[in-house]
């Protein structure tokens, strides 16, 4: 069913309203992927503070103009979905994880990030930084190996000395 003048209106505006919030957001083609694995998508996007909106590609694209982000717009194929969020990494690494699960019925096909249009390659690059936490642990990690490497190498010496 054809959506009127004023349908159209208040989707352009919902999607500036997300696009003013989202401190990134990441494009994606959902070809084919069944309603059922779109909502066990959308609830594993939401419970990572993830919001997904679904809407015309020309609608959005109408609504990017006005954003004026730097670069290289992607373009925008399929049925396309967009995944947006304050966290910088957040979207793209929550799209990532479906995209690896669902193989060829969700794709990344670009994004913006700290107001850059970003291509298919760099967004699934973004996609692939770990976890803050994760970071921590790998930061404390490098952090403790000379120490450890030090602590080893003076035990050894004191069971030499006995």
């Amino acid at each position: 069913m054809a959506r009127t003048k004023e349908q159209k209106k208040e989707i352009i505006e919902k999607l500036r309203k997300i696009m003013d919030g989202a401190n990134s957001m990441v494009f994606v083609n959902v070809h084919g992927l069944k309603v059922s694995d779109a909502t066990i998508m959308r609830r594993e996007l939401t419970k990572n503070k993830v919001g997904f909106f679904v809407a015309k590609k020309s609608l959005t694209g109408l609504a990017l103009v006005e954003k004026k982000y730097t670069g290289t717009t992607p373009e925008l194929i399929g049925e396309f979905g967009l995944a947006y969020g304050e966290d910088l990494i957040a979207p793209a690494r929550g799209v990532y994880e479906f995209q690896r699960k669902f193989k060829d019925q969700v794709n990344i096909v670009g994004g913006v990030f700290e107001n850059k249009y970003m291509s298919k390659e760099e967004m699934t690059v973004i996609a692939t930084i770990p976890p803050l936490n994760t970071l921590y642990g790998m930061f404390v990690n490098v952090i403790n190996s000379p120490i450890q490497g030090l602590v080893v190498a003076l035990d050894a010496i004191s069971k030499k000395k006995e």
